[in-house]
């Protein structure tokens, strides 16, 4: 499954300062191919996190279209835009987004049981295990260390096994070891015919990818990067 953009970008108006607008991303086309890891890089406040927003339809491009497949993310209602985020599309974000009052184990079942779904049980104890977050199943997110929480949140996206990863910085919190065992799991969902992107400052992150992009105040850039 593809997700492919068209020319989108985004701008913030505001009623001060020398432009009544601020465009945090300009102008870009880019194909995301299933089986692939790509790595999107760039200092922060340079527009990587308002790309991938638009990318998941979470964000509203100001201009340009977002297409899954042949699908147009943005002419959808809502209601159809929710659900088609739910079936098809992961995303794991750069903050906390642990539900408090449930524990380690139910946040990760969280997903799977939206829309009247069964609990993916096996996925989540092999993913618990992978990230050697086993021992926490009955925890509560208040009681998790920032590394522990990052590693729950990918276990959900992973345990709920959707065709798109879109990850925002996942090891942005983690030691070198984890960080290793994060990138492997989601090089290995790309093998695996899944469409990844990893936004990451983290230059370890490189090595696991297939593409490779930079984001600089707005411009995306890259060997692979198509002409808006």
């Amino acid at each position: 499954m593809q997700l492919r953009a068209e020319n989108i970008s985004r701008r913030y108006f505001r009623k001060q300062g020398e432009a009544n607008f601020f465009e945090a991303v300009r102008p870009v086309s880019l194909l995301l191919e299933n089986g692939k890891l790509t790595v999107l890089s760039g200092k922060s406040g340079s527009g990587k996190t308002t790309l991938m927003n638009m990318l998941a339809g979470l964000l509203n491009p100001t201009e340009g279209k977002v297409f899954l497949d042949d699908v147009d993310l943005y002419a959808l209602e809502d209601g159809p835009l929710s659900r088609l985020r739910h079936e098809k599309i992961g995303v794991i974000p750069q903050g906390r987004s642990a539900v408090e009052t449930l524990t380690v184990y139910e946040n990760i079942l969280l997903p799977g049981i939206l829309y009247g779904g069964a609990p993916r049980t096996a996925e989540a104890e092999k993913w618990m295990d992978a990230f050697g977050i086993s021992g926490l199943r009955d925890a509560m997110p208040a009681e998790l260390s920032g590394g522990e929480l990052r590693r729950m949140a990918i276990a959900r996206t992973l345990t709920a096994d959707p065709v798109v990863i879109l990850a925002d910085e996942p090891t942005g919190d983690l030691d070198s070891e984890n960080t290793a065992v994060v990138l492997c799991a989601l090089q290995q969902a790309a093998r695996a015919g899944k469409t990844v992107l990893v936004v990451s400052h983290d230059a370890e992150a490189e090595a696991y990818a297939d593409r490779s992009f930079r984001m600089d105040r707005g411009i995306l850039s890259g060997k692979d990067a198509e002409p808006a």
